[in-house]
């Protein structure tokens, strides 16, 4: 069978709940707080429109919620007003007759407080913090959803923003403007999560296939830069992720069917009376259809997965609040060579002269107290524990070919290789917001993180790979099983408004590592100016730091000697200058332009091309030697983002980055980075069309979407082997002076996405397909090295990236 490089999935999903009986409708409500305060509003007008015609509307009670009744079904705009803030316009909420529709709608206090001020056209794409000024952008459920080729994943989805590369399919690291993956910082409700990925190895931040599920996510925010002092401990950007809370009025379930398995997902309330609700997921997956039909996902391998999040929400009379929450996943996946009898045609990932069996898995749980100290105060505290778990094994094979079969026959196999990791983190968070006036407001807290490793990593070193070794011998790299490390982020942001066009945020993060004592105060400050209703210019400057991947510090030597544990922070200097401009309420233009500096890198010790943040993405862990924290890095890029929101049935964005990422090894000499592909180009888009059939007294409302997205980027940069070396090791060596002087032919990816969605009486049924690389052009996923055992001995060759490999 000719083998497919188009991945398609097909979902079908239904939730059961009730509508009108002669129109389909549904219902609107929500809260509307204070920005700055969170303090509930009363008296705030609230109105639902159709395209620009009025449906009905409503005032806010004491508690500051709203109900808007029989809304038909479809895209509906709504507004809010209320004299001393300024007016929100929130366009094409999407309304369908399985689940109603829940807000909570923060609205900004205007300087001008003696009149309501109205702003002209929808302000998408702002951030739910309102202490990030630039280089930041707010992302939807429906957004995730909405874009070609993102699987319903929010870092794939997170690619389509200019300053973001994320090129390999086969994973889902995401790159920032030329920085390691492992700069990014991913937070859950005010929580740390290490990495919230399946197939996950320490040391990065990427996966194949992300945990969170997009139905679990409330409007959330995507950093790239300048980040303001609440977020430390990431040198590229921030994930600031929030859970929904569920429907505390009604019950709430969608089944969901596809190719790669099955999955739950219900929300509804604990107690009516008391407003407490509960919302949770659950997904079991494996890609084993996918491999019957010939899909090609680079491996024989069949990869299995399953994760569960969950939220529990309990309100308290006096406006306070309790929410537990947690996610989970586990996977797996088994590369089994010793039992083959003929040579695999195509393997990207299983090794040919061992077995490996791989597992990973995340948990996390908390707990977080809001309490509304007075109407202008609030504070948050949260609790939680996290662990990170990595299992791996290899069986080395040894095996000859039959000479007259033409097949495999196994000699023998014997253990090659184990390791063991669980981190642990224990995390206590504290925050309080309150505003000062409507000029002012002031934010300050405290993370703290209790990290307890367990890292234990066996290697065994064979006679015939290492020169003078006259017997096998089992190296310990890791052999950490004790000890509590403390790492203390405080932090201190002031927000105020100078004029009522001219916006400064000035802040100052610490952070001290009790490891080995490393410490740095970082201060920040941005500004916005909007000089025109339409228009602005914001300007981001500051320090940021991040420790090491934590079994980093723990690598030891043939003594014992954890020779990396003194390595300090590595720190970066960030400056961001911003232009942002609005046409006819639903067209947005965007401009960055940013430098940033980074230091404290580590590299050798000796003297080589080596630097640490050309790590953090692929599926392998790195154990390099002694290490010096003395290496530099700069990145430099221009960003351009058009965007046309979805108005009138349609949306279009296009993004665009030109950068340039250099790292500096030991040898004083800079080199391209790993991630300097240089440019990365983003056009995608969707188009609905919409019609009604009438049966009787009941409606059918149907929608199909069609969307596109096509991304073109400079290919990955690699450094060729010195073949010769390499026989003579028997291993893979690369020409050191020449790091990342070859880059790979230019990225292309075409996908296309088709979803249908039916609305009936008491039911909406939706069916998709996402197809993923539908020109089946081959992009290059990484070149290797064939060993002199191999076919073509002494000799490299490319690994071809499939349109995805899991996910």
């Amino acid at each position: 069978m000719k083998q497919l490089y188009t991945l398609f999935t097909v979902l079908l999903f239904a939730g059961c709940l009730h509508a009108d009986a002669q129109t389909i409708t549904q219902t609107v409500r929500g809260v509307v707080v204070d920005k700055e305060s969170a303090a509930p509003l009363e008296g705030v007008t609230v109105v639902a429109l159709k395209d620009s015609a009025l449906l009905t509307g409503a005032t806010t009670d004491a508690s500051g919620s709203f109900r808007l009744e029989k809304i038909p079904v479809g895209r509906v705009n709504v507004s809010v007003s209320f004299v001393g803030y300024k007016k929100i316009f929130i366009p094409n909420i999407l309304v369908s007759s399985a689940k109603e529709i829940v807000l909570t709608i923060e609205v900004e206090s205007s300087v001008e407080t003696m009149k309501e001020v109205v702003i002209s056209g929808a302000r998408r794409g702002e951030t739910i913090n309102e202490m990030a000024v630039l280089s930041a952008r707010a992302f939807t459920v429906e957004e995730t959803e909405r874009y070609a080729g993102s699987r319903a994943d929010p870092s794939r989805m997170a690619s389509n923003f200019a300053g973001v590369s994320g090129t390999d399919d086969s994973r889902n690291d995401i790159v920032i403007r030329g920085n390691s993956p492992f700069g990014v910082l991913y937070r859950v409700d005010n929580i740390v999560v290490p990495n919230p990925n399946h197939f996950a190895v320490a040391g990065a931040t990427g996966g194949s296939v992300g945990i969170l599920n997009n139905r679990m996510l409330s409007n959330s925010d995507f950093l790239t830069g300048a980040f303001p002092a609440e977020y430390g401990n990431a040198l590229a950007g921030v994930f600031d992720i929030r859970l929904k809370n569920g429907n505390n009025e009604r019950h709430e379930y969608t089944a969901q069917l596809g190719l790669f398995g099955a999955e739950i997902f219900g929300e509804g309330p604990i107690s009516k009376k008391n407003k407490s609700s509960y919302i949770f997921n659950y997904r079991y997956a494996t890609l084993e259809a996918l491999v019957k039909l010939g899909i090609d996902i680079g491996t024989t391998a069949i990869p299995y997965y399953q994760d569960l999040q969950f939220k529990l929400n309990f309100p308290f009379k006096n406006g306070d609040n309790l929410s537990v929450f947690g996610l989970g996943g586990y996977s797996y996946i088994n590369f089994i060579t010793s039992t083959r009898k003929k040579p695999e045609a195509r393997d990207i990932y299983a090794s040919k002269d061992q077995d490996e069996y791989f597992r990973a898995g995340l948990g996390m749980m908390g707990l977080t107290y809001t309490h509304r100290v007075n109407d202008k105060s609030y504070s948050k505290t949260s609790l939680a524990i996290s662990t990170q778990y990595n299992r791996n094994h290899f069986d080395r094979i040894i095996r000859h070919v039959d000479t007259l079969t033409e097949s495999f026959v196994l000699d023998s196999i014997y253990p090659k290789q184990d390791y063991f990791f669980v981190n642990t983190r224990y995390t206590l968070s504290y925050m309080r917001n309150t505003k000062i006036n409507t000029r002012s407001s002031i934010r300050y807290g405290i993370v703290t993180e209790m990290i307890q490793p367990l890292f234990i990593d066996s290697n065994l070193l064979e006679p015939r790979f290492n020169a003078g070794l006259a017997d096998f011998y089992w190296k310990k790299r890791l052999n950490i099983n004790s000890g509590i490390h403390l790492l203390f982020q405080p932090y201190f942001q002031w927000k105020h408004a100078i004029t009522k066009d001219l916006t400064t945020v000035v802040g100052l993060h610490a952070q001290y590592f009790t490891l080995n004592h490393s410490f740095s105060i970082e201060p920040r400050i941005s500004f916005r100016w909007q000089f025109r209703p339409n228009q602005s210019l914001a300007f981001g400057t500051g320090l940021h730091s991040q420790m090491l991947p934590m079994y980093q510090y723990f690598v030891q030597d043939q003594s014992g000697q954890q020779y990396n544990k003194n390595l300090d922070f590595m720190r970066s200097f960030h400056v961001v200058l911003g232009y942002d401009v609005f046409f006819k309420k639903d067209v947005r233009i965007k401009v960055e332009a940013y430098y940033q500096q980074l230091w404290s890198l580590p590299v050798d010790t000796f003297s080589s091309s080596y630097n640490m943040l050309n790590e953090g993405s692929g599926f392998d862990r790195f154990f390099p030697s002694r290490l010096s924290s003395s290496g530099l890095g700069r990145n430099m890029g221009l960003e351009l983002t058009i965007e046309k929101f979805f108005t009138k049935n349609w949306f279009f964005m296009f993004s665009g980055s030109v950068f340039d990422s250099k790292l500096q090894g030991s040898n004083g000499r800079y080199y391209n980075s790993d991630f300097n592909g240089n440019y990365v180009l983003n056009a995608l888009g969707t188009k609905e069309f919409k019609w009604e059939n009438k049966k009787g007294k009941n409606k059918r409302q149907n929608t199909i979407g069609l969307g596109g997205k096509i991304t073109f980027g400079g290919g990955q940069r690699y450094t060729p082997y010195d073949t010769t070396l390499s026989q003579q090791y028997e291993d893979a060596v690369v020409v050191d002076s020449l790091r990342n002087f070859n880059q790979f032919k230019p990225y292309f990816r075409f996908d296309v996405k088709l979803n249908y969605r039916c609305n009936t009486k008491r039911v909406t049924h939706e069916v998709g397909i996402d197809l993923v690389n539908v020109a089946q052009y081959k992009n290059i996923l990484r070149i290797q090295y064939v060993s002199p055992k191999e076919p073509a001995p002494g000799s490299t060759r490319l690994a071809f990236c499939p349109s995805s490999i899991i996910g």
